[in-house]
C-alpha cells in the first residue's frame, strides 16, 4: 500500500500524532538531490517543477490555439473570456506603467495568468492526486506551486533583476549610484541614506515571494484541516455529524479561497507593474 494512502488511514486511527503525520506529509516535495534530508540548496523538488512547466505549456498551448483561431466577426464565448483577461491587464498597464515598454504588458499577463493556475491547484481536493501518485508509486507529491518558497522567491527575484536592470538602463549607472546616496534625506545624510534605500530595494522581492507563498501555504494548511475532520472525527456514529460539516467548511472555504488565489495572483501583477514602473522614472 502506498505511503499516501498509509499517511490518511493512519491519520483516522491515531488522532494527534497520525494528523501530524498526515499534514507533514502532504507538505513534503517529491525531491531529489543531496541537500534532499536537510533541505538545502541542492535539493531538487520534482513535483513543484513539474506541475509549474505544466501550467507553463497549458498557457503557451491555450496562447497558440487563441492565436491560431481568432475571429474577428463572431468569436467564441472562449475567445471572447480571454480577450477581457487581455483588455483587464492592459487596462492596468495604463493606468499604473508610465511611458511604454512592450515588455511590460505580457510579462504581467503571464504573470498574472501563471500565478492564478498555480494557486488553482489548491481547488483540486487536498487528497486526489497525492493519492492517485501513491498508487503508481509516487509517495510525496505536493501539487500547489506556489505553496513552496522556491517558487514565489523565484518568481520575485527574476521580478527585482528586471527592475535592478531598468533602474540602470534608465537611470544610468551614475543616477541609480545617486538614488542610494541620496535618497530619501539628501547629500547631508549619505549612510543614512544607503541603509534606507538599501532596505526599500530588498524589501521589494521578499514582499512579492513571501506574501505569496505565505497566503497560499495557509489556504492549502485550511484545505487540510478540515479534511482531518472527515478522517480523525467521523468515526461510527459521528459521521453523521462531521461529514456534513466537513462538506460545509470545505465548501465555505472553497468559495473565499478562490478570491484569494486571485487576489493574490492580481497583487503579484500590479505590484510587478508598479516596481517596474518606479524603475523607469528618472526622478526618485
Amino acid at each position: 500500500m502506498s505511503e499516501a494512502v498509509e499517511a490518511v488511514e493512519h491519520a483516522a486511527k491515531s488522532g494527534g500524532g497520525g494528523t501530524v503525520e498526515y499534514i507533514q506529509h502532504h507538505l513534503t516535495n517529491l525531491c531529489t538531490g543531496a541537500d534532499c534530508k536537510t533541505g538545502g540548496f541542492w535539493s531538487w523538488h520534482l513535483d513543484t517543477m513539474f506541475f509549474s512547466a505544466l501550467l507553463a505549456f497549458t498557457i503557451i498551448f491555450i496562447g497558440m490555439r487563441i492565436g491560431r483561431n481568432l475571429n474577428t466577426g463572431t468569436p467564441s464565448g472562449f475567445q471572447n473570456f480571454i480577450e477581457s483577461i487581455l483588455e483587464f491587464v492592459q487596462g492596468q498597464v495604463r493606468d499604473t506603467f508610465p511611458g511604454h515598454n512592450p515588455l511590460i504588458a505580457p510579462l504581467a499577463l503571464t504573470i498574472f495568468m501563471w500565478v492564478w493556475l498555480m494557486n488553482f491547484m489548491d481547488m483540486i481536493p487536498v487528497d486526489l492526486l497525492p493519492l492517485i501518485g501513491g498508487l503508481i508509486g509516487v509517495h510525496y507529491l505536493k501539487v500547489v506551486p506556489t505553496t513552496d518558497l522556491n517558487t514565489t522567491m523565484a518568481m520575485s527575484l527574476t521580478v527585482f533583476v528586471l527592475i535592478v536592470f531598468y533602474n540602470i538602463k534608465v537611470k544610468g549607472p551614475v543616477g541609480y549610484l545617486k538614488m542610494f546616496l541620496f535618497h530619501p534625506f539628501g547629500k547631508f545624510l549619505v549612510p543614512v541614506n544607503v541603509v534606507m534605500t538599501l532596505i526599500e530595494e530588498l524589501a521589494k522581492p521578499l514582499s512579492l515571494g513571501l506574501r505569496l507563498f505565505g497566503n497560499l501555504f495557509a489556504g492549502e494548511l485550511v484545505f487540510l484541516l478540515i479534511a482531518l475532520i472527515g478522517g480523525t472525527l467521523a468515526v461510527g456514529l459521528g459521521a453523521l455529524f462531521w461529514l456534513p460539516l466537513q462538506v460545509v467548511l470545505d465548501l465555505g472555504w472553497l468559495i473565499f479561497h478562490l478570491l484569494v488565489i486571485t487576489l493574490q495572483a492580481f497583487i503579484f501583477m500590479v505590484l510587478t507593474i508598479v516596481y517596474l514602473g518606479m524603475a523607469h522614472t528618472s526622478d526618485h
